[in-house]
């Protein structure tokens, strides 16, 4: 399929609200996020990035600026890690990645700090445990 009739497809299917956001008004996921097809890539707002800017590096993510699952205008999308998109969030991981203590109250540095599959540990803690025993 050609560049245009893909943007002609993404064109009749959104709503554009006040804020420039791009509104997807058709196919929608349980997630939240726009669904079309389009070759390989099925979520709405990948496929008009694709479609107006260009391909996705592999490995990358877009992330939403304008925090609107819904958008898919590309002004309003940005090419990231996937580390970034989710530090960038307001889930638990973005929360518990951002906090500079453990629960004790003990720096989460790099002296202080271990990290076994992707999550951060407390040495500190680690040796009142092993005290306690």
């Amino acid at each position: 399929m050609k560049r245009r009739d893909i943007r002609d497809r993404i064109a009749e299917k959104i709503e554009r609200d006040q804020s420039g956001c791009w509104l997807w008004i058709a196919s929608m996921g349980a997630d939240g996020y726009g669904r079309i097809n389009f070759g390989d890539s099925t979520l709405a707002h990948r496929a008009a990035y694709t479609a107006h800017v260009g391909p996705i590096p592999d490995g990358m993510v877009l992330d939403h600026l304008c925090r609107v699952r819904r958008c898919v205008n590309p002004e309003h999308l940005e090419v990231v890690t996937q580390q970034q998109n989710v530090l960038r969030g307001i889930g638990a991981p973005s929360v518990n990645a951002k906090r500079m203590y453990c629960p004790r109250g003990h720096p989460y540095d790099e002296a202080n700090t271990y990290r076994n599959a992707g999550r951060r540990y407390c040495r500190a803690c680690g040796r009142e445990r092993r005290a306690e025993k």
